[in-house]
């Protein structure tokens, strides 16, 4: 008899109510897992034992090797749109959840491997992914946590011992990834593009009960469950650009129902503002370029749309794609305003007032005319809120247009109540002084390639506090020197 408590206290509704959407699989033989990272304050979160994970015998389990007691390993299936294209049988082709476990405030979170080895979903890939690409959403995942942004998170990052070749050989390692769930679009796309309506019902049903369980048993309650979903999708996809995030490869596989960030493969922050910038390397039509994203959003939601129909009036689907049609029409309305929210904040602004959509528009205009840098602009207009104009001015190549916009700016805020000094220190809470800089996250990857993981924890510790500025940090504070030319990211599979 074990007198040891499990590691996990797994309790995997996935594995135990849906059978028939996944497939039972294990992880990969590796010669030699070690933890590269491990993430002491969400193992904490989740209720785990950091000091019995962070060890030889945790690297095993991260690794794919050594399933803990209690573990469901499974492949989930899915299908999706690919850049617009439909692919009808995608899946987890190197991911394993391992099961689900209820974290310290009582929410269910899904454990799952990235990396751990080919699945029947691999598509005649090796399941394997390498040091770069798991480093990558380790970090901008932990950012965009501390920027308040609903995220996947990770809670470890092994390395295996392997070579893998990705053009060229790299270092193999495994991702633990941590989530509100890994249901998806394209999970329901999967059992409705083969006409499968009671996989969908159970599947929508599950969804209620794991993400809206105030509607489990209501009228209507699909046609609200998509409701919910979308207005999860319009705040985030605004807190996204809030903070001038391009995800990069919104597929409808990575369109989550939680309404959590997932999959951070060409992902980048912007530098210079500009609604068309595309960082991936296989984004040729800007399909997913950074001021495209709350459409590409709403077509997502469309295609969940189509998914559930079939439940939404069983009896009559023309009245269902009305229904449903007039639902999604509320998407552009429900984004600006998480939006606008979002930006009166960054403006320093606690009321409402008929112009503010303008003066923003304003704004982003001077941005777009002159490259500035979206980031150290808001940083700096918080000190233009108490008088101290010329750093913000500084940035721009003539000063004759904003300092139009900026006067018009401090008109609004005297309908404001509070000193400059409060209207500074707010501006300051919600406008970075710090971001993954995609420069400074490259140099650190590099180094972790080469076997120096020091520069990853350097940037990590920077961005776990992304909103105060601190001495002899300037270099993580700023956009990457010109010579760099510019940014491109690859999916890392």
């Amino acid at each position: 008899m074990n007198a040891n408590p499990p590691l996990f206290q797994f309790d995997n509704t996935y594995a135990r109510e849906l059978e028939g959407f996944y497939v039972a699989w294990e992880g990969a033989k590796v010669p030699e897992p070690h933890i590269a990272l491990f993430n002491s304050e969400l193992a904490q979160e989740l209720g785990l034992d950091a000091k019995s994970l962070d060890t030889p015998y945790g690297a095993r389990i991260f690794a794919g090797i050594e399933s803990p007691e209690g573990a469901s390993p499974l492949a989930q299936v899915y299908a999706g749109h690919q850049f617009g294209g439909f692919s009808p049988q995608l899946g987890d082709g190197r991911a394993l959840l391992l099961g689900e476990v209820i974290d310290r405030d009582g929410n269910r979170r899904d454990i799952q491997l990235k990396g751990s080895g080919p699945t029947p979903f691999s598509r005649g890939g090796d399941g394997k992914a390498v040091v770069g690409p798991v480093l990558r959403e380790y970090i901008i995942g932990e950012a965009m946590h501390a920027l308040g942004i609903p995220t996947t998170r990770a809670l470890a990052a092994v390395t295996t011992g392997e070579t893998i070749y990705r053009e060229g050989p790299k270092p193999g390692a495994v991702l633990t990834r941590v989530a509100s769930s890994h249901l998806r679009v394209g999970t329901f796309q999967f059992f409705a593009a083969r006409g499968e309506t009671d996989k969908v019902r159970q599947l929508a049903d599950y969804a209620i009960a794991r993400h809206d369980p105030d509607l489990a048993g209501t009228d209507d309650r699909y046609l609200k469950l998509f409701s919910g979903v979308m207005q999860r999708q319009a705040d985030l996809i605004a807190r996204w650009v809030l903070v001038g995030f391009v995800h990069g490869v919104m597929n409808t596989d990575n369109t989550t129902i939680s309404g959590e960030t997932i999959d951070y493969g060409p992902c980048a922050f912007i530098d210079a503002y500009d609604p068309a910038a595309v960082f991936s390397s296989i984004d040729h039509g800007g399909r997913y370029a950074f001021g495209r994203q709350p459409v590409i959003a709403q077509w997502n939601l469309a295609r969940l749309a189509e998914a559930l129909l079939a439940l939404i009036d069983p009896d009559d689907l023309d009245k269902a794609v009305e229904r449903v049609s007039e639902e999604l029409g509320r998407f552009p309305d429900l984004f600006k305003t998480a939006w606008l929210t979002g930006m009166r904040a960054k403006l320093g602004l606690r009321t409402e007032a008929e112009g503010d959509q303008d003066l923003a528009d304003a704004l982003l205009a001077q941005m777009q005319e002159h490259g500035i840098d979206y980031t150290r602009f808001f940083r700096k207009l918080s000190d233009a809120a108490a008088g101290e104009t010329k750093p913000v001015l500084g940035l721009f190549r003539s000063e004759n247009g904003m300092e139009a916009w900026l006067s018009r700016w401090h008109q609004r805020l005297d309908l404001e109540a509070g000193s400059p000094a409060d209207t500074r220190q707010r501006m300051n809470s919600v406008n970075p002084v710090y971001i993954p800089r995609n420069h400074k996250v490259e140099e650190a990857l590099v180094s972790a390639e080469a076997g120096d993981f020091d520069p990853v924890h350097k940037l990590l510790g920077v961005l776990a506090d992304p909103f105060a500025e601190r001495d002899g940090l300037s270099a993580y504070a700023g956009p990457a020197p010109a010579e760099l030319g510019p940014y491109r990211t690859f999916c890392g599979t």
